[in-house]
């Protein structure tokens, strides 16, 4: 048995945030319903590059999901939705606030409908406050959560992550949390509950040290102005052949092991020491150092150490890295149209029930007469249903 195997979640995601939540859940054994529009149908779905003419976006983040194509602006739909709701009583939609309320499918009308459903609003800046209905992207919920004015180095601007953290961590992981949190409390108490989850309050939590530090400290936050993000030797280094290695020997013990490898024992000392000035010669002595050789020279030298040096792996290599592959972090996921598809495999491991994958994105509506099936309509009504434009 699945661990999420008793939960059934609508889904009125699209893009990466909400699709991702489910994905998290639905690889766990929810079922889940991937409800989108005919007319405007989700970007994953049409975003290159493809294989065997599928978005790859929409074949890893659609896994396990049945789709439902419905025109939200159709009376028939709303019904459609209704009668969903009687056991899928979970909901997560990103629509900004009041959209689902003018199309008669917020909060208040879907928990008339059944008063335990669980209804979680994930949006860029929560229901709430001046910005409630604003535009934007990672990059806006980042800055202005306050993570980009501490991040990078002084002087320069904030780098740009390839990887979406305020969509990811601070919106699909909160949202995921925060569903299992309340099915908890419906276990307990038999209720449902409305959740708004802003990612850019996810992301302004994400801030845990640096707001610690502010906070109850008075310490800025700034660029290099603690260990962990520049104001120590913790870095990256270029090499000779210009890749990178990743160094965090901050304790004692990897420090020590640091500068018996390379035969530097200045090292030891002014990692200890923590003043700009003694950071400052530890980076060049340390630059000068990694210079010297190629990435996979000091791979082979730093292979059988535990002292916190990584080289810095394309996605590529990562892929082929030992410890991913023990973990199994890549697997093989069959296609709805007969083929194989290499995909990120989930980040859980469980001992009882291991997430499992049926099969990836399905094609817009593929599961439309399937629902209806399971909704006890009569086949007269779903021709008549599927005629009438509610399905596109």
């Amino acid at each position: 048995m699945s661990a999420l195997s008793n939960l059934k979640i609508l889904d009125f995601c699209t893009l990466l945030p909400g699709p991702y939540a489910t994905m998290i859940l639905s690889d766990l054994g929810a079922d889940v319903i991937h409800i989108e529009s005919p007319s405007r149908p989700d970007l994953a779905r049409t975003s290159p590059p493809f294989k065997d003419g599928v978005a790859t976006a929409h074949s890893t983040l659609n896994r396990n999901k049945r789709s439902l194509s419905l025109d939200l602006k159709h009376p028939e739909a709303i019904g459609i939705v209704k009668s969903l709701v009687k056991t899928y009583d979970i909901i997560i939609e990103q629509f900004r606030p009041s959209v689902m309320e003018r199309l008669g499918l917020g909060y208040d009308s879907l928990s008339a409908t059944n008063k335990e459903v669980i209804y979680c609003s994930l949006t860029g800046y929560g229901q709430t406050g001046p910005y409630r209905d604003k535009a934007g992207h990672d990059i806006n919920y980042l800055s202005i959560a306050g993570v980009n004015g501490h991040s990078g180095k002084q002087g320069d601007k904030t780098p740009l992550m390839g990887v979406q953290i305020a969509d990811l961590a601070g919106g699909a992981l909160h949202s995921v949390i925060a569903i299992l949190a309340a099915v908890n409390q419906r276990t307990v108490m038999g209720i449902g509950q409305f959740l708004d989850i802003s990612m850019t309050d996810g992301v302004f939590a994400l801030n845990s040290l640096a707001g610690a530090a502010y906070l109850a400290g008075d310490q800025l936050a700034r660029p290099e102005s603690n260990p962990l993000n520049g104001g120590s030797f913790y870095g990256y280094y270029e090499t000779k052949d210009g890749r990178y290695l990743s160094v965090g020997s901050l304790e004692p013990k990897f420090l020590i092991g640091l500068a018996r490898i390379l035969d530097e024992p200045k090292i030891q000392h002014l990692g200890i020491q923590h003043t700009p000035a003694e950071q400052k010669v530890m980076k060049a002595i340390l630059t000068d150092i990694f210079l010297s050789k190629t990435l996979s020279e000091w791979q082979r030298i730093f292979e059988d150490e535990d002292v916190c040096v990584e080289p810095v792996l394309l996605f590529e290599e990562a892929c082929q890295h030992p410890q991913l592959v023990a973990r199994k972090m890549v697997t093989s996921i069959d296609t709805i149209e007969g083929c194989q598809q290499n995909q990120i495999a989930s980040a859980f491991h469980l001992s009882q029930s291991p997430p499992a994958y049926k099969h990836s994105g399905v094609p817009l509506g593929h599961n439309n007469a399937q629902i209806l099936q399971e909704l006890n309509y009569e086949p007269k009504q779903i021709g008549a249903l599927l005629s009438s434009g509610v399905f596109g």
